[in-house]
């Protein structure tokens, strides 16, 4: 089977492999449909996370068919469709039961790696993957994409949102407006707020939020970004702020434009110095966040979200490759030629 290759920074490939096969009792083999690029796998991808030279990509997110279950499997069967979230909640522990499977305390190994291939071994699959019925033929091609954003983007905005505490009425804002940040936007709607301030520099993406829900755009940076957001809210600051980024200056201005008591929901995978707590213990400032509940969220909300029409997070998608074709999908995100490059498996 082909499978992405990181070859170093810069370059990845398709290689030929062994198909995965049946290692664990709650293993599953999982015929890949469509898989995706995260934003999360351009931190090596451009050199700033360091990782082995010709190794398995980082690849996360993936809706597909079960072609294969191990013996203690007894929640999907072969030849269904479902969604593989990127973590792989056990569902007993303590922190499953809260609804953060991101955090499962009841294995280490809590996390997809190698999806963009034509099939994956999917772990602990009892409880985490998500069953859709039917097949994809029942799907237009844009539900399909939708359906493929519930395995990470949009689950990690929505987790920025419920972190965040977003209530009906509140004033938001989001910070950063890549794939994460728009389905944040999404999530924040999805959630009852009044006003939703999306700060983006990007027209493209722009318009995309505006469509998802934003009521106000904020192109500027810094300090001048801090001071627009609260020239908008009076001088109040934002009720919640979703941080959908993880640099220094997504986390400082998130800091800056949260009013006192808000909580900043930070689902940014976190590649900052250390954080002086000393100016949000005086503003009450609280911080929430982590690898998304997605399990939980798609089972709870999403799925049926989706599936009714009442979002589309799939629009997140704006260019599309074949597997063979997947360093062209690593590039068009860094090159900002696409919001998100979605993987098509033949």
């Amino acid at each position: 089977m082909k499978t992405t290759l990181f070859v170093k920074p810069g370059k990845v490939t398709v290689k030929n492999v062994d198909k995965p096969v049946i290692e664990k009792p709650d293993d599953v083999i999982l015929h890949v449909v469509r898989a995706c690029v995260c934003g999360s796998d351009l931190w090596s991808y451009r050199g700033l996370d360091e990782k082995a030279a010709n190794s398995e990509n980082n690849g996360h997110e993936a809706i597909g068919i079960v072609e294969e279950v191990g013996k203690a499997i007894t929640t999907v069967r072969p030849g269904d469709f479902v969604i593989a979230p990127f973590t792989h909640g056990f569902g007993h522990c303590a922190a499953c039961r809260a609804g953060y499977e991101g955090s499962c305390q009841s294995h280490s190994d809590n996390f997809s790696s190698g999806y963009q291939a034509e099939y994956v071994r999917y772990q602990h699959a009892e409880w985490s993957l998500v069953k859709i019925p039917g097949s994809p033929v029942d799907y237009s091609d844009g539900m399909l994409n939708s359906l493929l954003s519930l395995a990470d983007v949009m689950a990690t905005g929505y987790h920025a949102a419920r972190v965040a505490n977003v209530k009906p009425g509140n004033t938001v804002a989001v910070v950063g407006d890549g794939a994460v940040g728009l389905c944040g936007v999404i999530a924040a709607q999805l959630r009852g707020a009044k006003r939703i301030i999306a700060m983006s520099r990007h027209e493209d993406r722009q318009k995309l939020a505006t469509e998802f829900g934003a009521t106000d755009i904020v192109p500027e940076r810094g300090d001048d970004a801090v001071k627009k957001v609260m020239a908008l809210t009076n001088g109040d600051g934002a009720d919640a702020v979703l941080e959908c980024v993880g640099t220094k200056l997504s986390t400082d201005t998130a800091l800056k434009i949260a009013r006192p008591g808000a909580i900043i929901g930070r689902v940014g995978l976190p590649h900052t110095a250390k954080t002086d707590l000393a100016a949000p213990f005086y503003q009450n400032t609280a911080f929430a966040g982590g690898p998304a509940s997605v399990t939980t969220y798609d089972k709870s909300v999403l799925l049926k979200a989706v599936l009714d029409g009442d979002i589309h997070p799939g629009k997140v998608f704006t260019e599309r490759f074949g597997l063979d074709e997947i360093d062209d999908a690593y590039q068009a995100m860094v090159k900002r030629e696409a919001i998100k490059s979605l993987v098509v498996i033949d």
